[in-house]
């Protein structure tokens, strides 16, 4: 391989990196980028405007409480075609279809089908986890590993966060708002009643990630 051939290999590497990074941390600044990959400024600029003319990446300016606002790079649209996206158009052909054969109705009993399988999957993976924290952690665990990205995050009062940071059936979704409210009636179901789950941000309505606040009710 040429020096050019393995130049261009790690600049693919690095921007796929940042790709990543950005998807999984949302918008952040040059300095930021250059800590993480301990590159200069100047290098990871000539990345960001490479992906930039890609289309895959943008900058927004954050307004700070002290001094200029901070330019903050973050992914566009383009960019989710590096992460899974459930088979988006056969999924979509099918819900179509599905409609057109069977209506609502049948389309919401497909539903129900489905929601059945996933919610047996996942009370096996969550096992005898007990407090609300080792359920959360555990349903992380399968949802990422279904392309969602997920995370848990402890608040200042007490609460947690249920954080997807990516939709690989948004596409279908779009269309099926049912698999939406079928799937925040399916972490109510396998986290038990003595838990209260509300849907915060939402991705379908613009919104960077899924987030849902997570309390214990108290005895």
């Amino acid at each position: 391989m040429s020096r050019n051939e393995i130049k261009k290999d790690v600049s693919t590497s690095t921007r796929r990196a940042i790709i990543d990074l950005l998807k999984e941390r949302g918008g952040m600044d040059v300095m930021t980028l250059s800590s993480q990959f301990s590159l200069s400024g100047m290098a990871i600029r000539q990345h960001l405007n490479a992906l930039k003319e890609e289309g895959l990446v943008t900058n927004v300016e954050e307004a700070r409480p002290m001094g200029r606002p901070t330019k903050l790079w973050i992914l566009t649209p383009a960019a989710n075609r590096f992460f899974p996206t459930g088979y988006s158009d056969l999924s979509i052909s099918l819900i179509n279809s599905m409609k057109e054969a069977f209506g609502n109705e049948g389309l919401d009993k497909l539903l129900d089908v489905r929601n059945k399988k996933m919610q047996a999957q996942y009370l096996q993976h969550l096992g005898a986890a007990s407090d609300v924290r080792e359920k959360l952690e555990k349903l992380a665990e399968i949802r990422t590993n279904e392309g969602y990205m997920a995370e848990v995050k402890e608040q200042e009062d007490g609460s947690l966060l249920f954080i997807e940071k990516h939709c690989p059936i948004c596409e279908a979704a779009a269309v099926c708002t049912g698999l939406c409210k079928n799937e925040l009636h399916l972490f109510k179901t396998v986290l038990g009643d003595d838990v209260h789950i509300e849907r915060g941000e939402y991705i379908l309505q613009g919104g960077r990630n899924c987030i849902y606040t997570v309390r214990q009710h108290k005895p």
